[in-house]
């Protein structure tokens, strides 16, 4: 299995990750981009187990998102129904991810929101704004950028619609869909394509 993984993950995670899928056996699938999610863990109803994971993702999302979804299976197996991101799963991802976060393996830029991020992970880490932008700086270049880093009034194209950023609230920015002139909410990490270059 870490054949299959090895080239999409950091050099110096292989063999902690190796040591990771001998204790515990998965099956691991790698996808093509899903614009939904990373990754996800599924049991099957012959009692098998899979876990699948975007091949679009830069080698340090993606043994992020490995290790937070082999925390869903190690949290199944101990506890079954549980809260998909409870304390269950919180405490299985922390000392899953812990020896992972260390510099030969994740880049200085990262390391301290990761390391805060851990403290008390999220149902995805697209909720921690300085994490997913950190990541982001290791993607291919796509041209893409996030709406947070557009000013306000800006325009930008989603999905093929033409959009206006508008106010934030606490964790949601509201942007005015240019042609219908309704309203919506984007998460701040949401990727999109700015009309017009006025990156903060």
């Amino acid at each position: 299995m870490i054949k299959s993984i090895s080239k999409h993950i950091p050099e110096n995670a292989i063999d902690l990750v190796q040591e990771i899928l001998e204790e515990h056996h998965i099956k691991i699938k790698i996808v093509n981009k899903r614009n939904t999610k990373h990754g996800d863990f599924r049991r099957f109803p012959n009692g098998s187990f899979q876990i699948t994971i975007n091949n679009s993702l830069n080698s340090y999302q993606f043994l992020l998102t490995l290790i937070h979804e082999i925390a869903h299976f190690v949290t199944y197996k101990q506890s079954k129904r549980v809260k998909p991101h409870g304390i269950e799963w919180k405490r299985n991802f922390q000392h899953l991810m812990l020896p992972f976060i260390q510099p030969s393996i994740y880049p200085e830029s990262v390391l301290p929101h990761l390391a805060n991020y851990i403290k008390n992970p999220k149902a995805s880490t697209g909720a921690d704004v300085k994490l997913t932008f950190a990541l982001k700086q290791f993607d291919d270049i796509s041209g893409k950028n996030f709406i947070f880093e557009l000013n306000e009034g800006s325009l930008f194209s989603f999905n093929g619609k033409k959009y206006k950023k508008g106010a934030t609230r606490r964790t949601r920015i509201e942007c005015l869909e240019t042609s219908s002139n309704r309203i919506y909410l984007f998460n701040q990490n949401a990727e999109i394509d700015p009309i017009e270059k006025t990156i903060l």
